[in-house]
């Protein structure tokens, strides 16, 4: 009787395929789509032309109708036969009936998108907001640095001077590529940018705009009324940045800080934690262990951290708000540094990723001098966090002479007088541009300026947040009829008890890491002991472990790999691709190779299914990583594991079992008749 025939794919198998065919069409469109947004230009097209079309723009009011397009322009305007570059435009329509003139937004960075303004809204009610974005940024040639980023990534502390000669030939690099590749880098920078809101005005063909900038935008809006004052009408700006300051003055950024401790002294909980905020966080600062249990942190990255964080007033910054940072420092100063921990990490994380970084430096340029002047005055601030910022923004200085230099840098090193009504709106607490600072050095240039100074308001952040209305009306009322109202602000409180600390959220979160690394080795540990004393695992468990379980696995092996980065190799960033690789991979390799084992296999056959899983899952974490980015690349690196893994040993199952198949139905020999070479026909017949 002879054996039932091997069914090679079965419904299960098919059904694993399936879904392993789903999650490769998902990784292929996540990689496919990266650049879905991107412009280019169109062709035939000629500098000056704009497209537009009908869309839809989110705001935080919910869609509003608008027109999305492409401008082209020149790249470099002073260089006959530049080459065209495109950039997008978006105009978000006003309901009114009867619009005023149209506001043109600039946001702040450098280096940041032009494109995303959740408030729009908010001005929209009777006028077009117009977004037009940034050359180096948002158009066809984006002014990426990834050795900028790999530098910042792979310090160990951002105020050592090891980080600060990183950064600065990461700039140098960066040039030297982009010009090789054929960019020319003279073309880009604040006054560039101005030009191409020009060509977009004229385009729009609206006769005089309106300006509403903020942080380093105010800088855009300060050049364009000096070189096109007849096309501004009106100019808010939020944050106000005058020439020079692209760095912070530490005379200022402590005077800043005590307005916080003059707020600290009459907080009930804060004060009973010490008499002098300033001095307790200079200090602590200023003999900070490198340690927080075992896990390792810079001690500047500390204070570049603190500095951002004091930035925003508001408690919706999160754990980068002033809140956050005064009770961390607080804690660190009575031994706790789980929250210094806790900033100085998400501070390596963001700020690598936080700008489009050639931008950031054309732009920056403009600053170029003041830099070279700032760093040797100062030396002897060094423990002052606005030295902290100055020096992490210009690499100590280096900066200044590792990018081409800005066209035209001297032209703007200093403010001019500017006849445009102007509008200046700064927080009382913002660390970032100090109203002080718009007070004495650009007010007394505008004859039709204003200002208002709001009270216990830290920088942009903190302006849109707290009594938005009263924001919304000052702004709408000034860009209307120039008039300056603030009646709808009340006085401004500031808590500097955070009701999630900083402290706290470190220790849940380190929590969840250790339990969660614990957990994928004690699994590993129960599946390995599982196989060798019963064989294999049951039907149901190895199901769940080849897909749920798996993904859980390779979740718990990079969590792992942080402890091991945080703990001992300092410097390599917790998205790095190696690392990711080695982290992910073995769990979920070792994992799904268990849950695939059974007791009908040998020895051998086990050992090339753990082979075949390791390869799979380093194959499909490579992939997978590479398929999106930021932090969504991790999630992806997890799904391509799993699906590497499983793929790899479906496919040592169908070979085996074909190759058993053959074995047990071999091919039955085939007859063949000979002719009778004597006529004399078969046997028997």
């Amino acid at each position: 009787m002879s054996k039932a025939k091997v069914r090679v794919l079965s419904p299960a198998r098919i059904a694993a395929l399936a879904l392993i065919l789903v999650a490769i069409l998902g990784l292929a469109y996540l990689s496919l789509g990266a650049d879905h947004g991107s412009v280019s230009v169109p062709a035939g097209a000629k500098a000056g032309d704009l497209t537009l079309r009908p869309c839809n723009y989110q705001t935080e009011a919910g869609e509003y109708a608008a027109d999305c397009g492409v401008l082209v322009v020149p790249e470099n305007r002073a260089r006959s036969g530049s080459r065209l570059i495109a950039l997008p435009l978006i105009r978000v329509r006003t309901q009114s009936p009867h619009p005023g003139e149209p506001v043109f937004y600039l946001e702040g960075g450098p280096g940041l998108s032009n494109m995303r303004f959740a408030q729009a809204s908010r001005y929209a009610v009777d006028r077009d907001v117009v977004l037009v974005g940034y050359r180096g940024v948002d158009g066809s040639v984006r002014l990426d640095c990834p050795e900028v980023e790999a530098a910042l990534e792979h310090s160990t502390d951002m105020l050592s001077q090891a980080s600060f000669r990183g950064y600065a030939d990461g700039f140098r690099s960066c040039a030297r590529r982009l010009t090789q590749g054929g960019v020319d880098l003279a073309g880009y920078g604040l006054p560039q940018q101005i030009d191409d809101f020009e060509a977009a005005r004229i385009a729009l063909g609206y006769e005089r705009i309106n300006l509403l900038s903020q942080s380093a935008g105010t800088r855009t809006a300060m050049i364009y009324t000096w070189l096109h004052p007849a096309a501004i009408s009106r100019s808010v700006m939020i944050g106000v940045n005058p020439p020079g300051n692209f760095l912070w003055d530490p005379k200022v950024t402590d005077e800043q800080i005590r307005r916080y401790a003059d707020l600290c002294s009459h907080d009930r909980d804060c004060s009973r934690r010490t008499t002098d905020l300033a001095a307790t966080m200079r200090s602590t600062a200023a003999d900070l262990p490198n340690r927080w249990l075992l896990l390792r942190f810079g001690t500047g990255s500390a204070r570049v951290a603190a500095f951002y964080g004091l930035m925003e007033s508001t408690s919706t910054a999160g754990l980068m708000s002033a809140p956050a940072t005064i009770d961390a420092w607080l804690a660190a100063a009575d031994g706790d540094r789980s929250g210094v921990w806790l900033q100085s990490v998400v501070g390596d994380i963001v700020l690598p990723r936080s700008f489009v970084w050639g931008e950031y430096a054309a732009a920056g340029m403009l600053d170029a001098q003041a830099a070279r002047d700032y760093f040797p005055t100062q030396a002897h601030q060094q423990d002052s966090l606005g030295y902290a910022g100055s020096a992490v923004t210009w690499g100590g200085g280096q900066l200044a002479d590792a990018w081409p230099p800005a066209a035209g840098e001297s032209a703007y090193r200093r403010v001019r007088t500017s006849s445009v009504e102007t509008l200046l709106i700064g927080g009382q607490l913002d660390l970032a541009t100090p109203p002080q600072i718009a007070t004495a050095q650009l007010l007394p240039y505008l004859p039709q300026g204003h200002q208002v100074v709001l009270s216990n308001v830290g920088h942009i952040a903190s302006f849109f947040a707290e009594q938005p209305a009263a924001g919304t009306h000052l702004v709408n009322t000034f860009l209307s009829d120039g008039r300056v109202d603030t009646s709808l602000y009340q006085p401004q409180q500031v808590d500097l008890t955070p009701a999630t600390t900083t402290t706290a959220t470190a220790k849940e979160l380190v929590g969840v890491i250790v339990g969660l690394t614990g957990l994928t080795i004690a699994a590993l540990i129960l599946m390995v002991h599982r196989v060798r004393t019963r064989g294999q695992l049951g039907a149901k468990t190895s199901t769940v472990m080849r897909s749920v379980g798996a993904l859980m696995l390779g979740l718990g092996g990079w969590l792992a790999g942080l402890l091991i980065v945080w703990t001992a190799v300092p410097g390599v960033p917790i998205d790095d691709r190696f690392l990711v690789t080695a982290a992910i991979s073995v769990p979920v390799g070792l994992g799904i190779s268990l849950a695939w084992a059974s007791r009908a296999q040998t020895h051998r056959a086990r050992a090339v299914g753990f082979a075949a899983a390791a390869a799979g899952s380093i194959a499909g974490v490579w992939l997978g990583f590479g398929a999106a980015s930021g932090f969504l690349a991790l999630a992806t690196a997890i799904v391509g594991a799993v699906v590497g893994a499983n793929l790899c040993l479906i496919a040592f199952d169908i070979i085996t079992d074909r190759r058993r198949q053959s074995k047990a139905h071999p091919m039955q020999p085939i007859a063949i008749t000979h002719p009778d070479p004597v006529g004399h026909g078969s046997v028997g017949r």
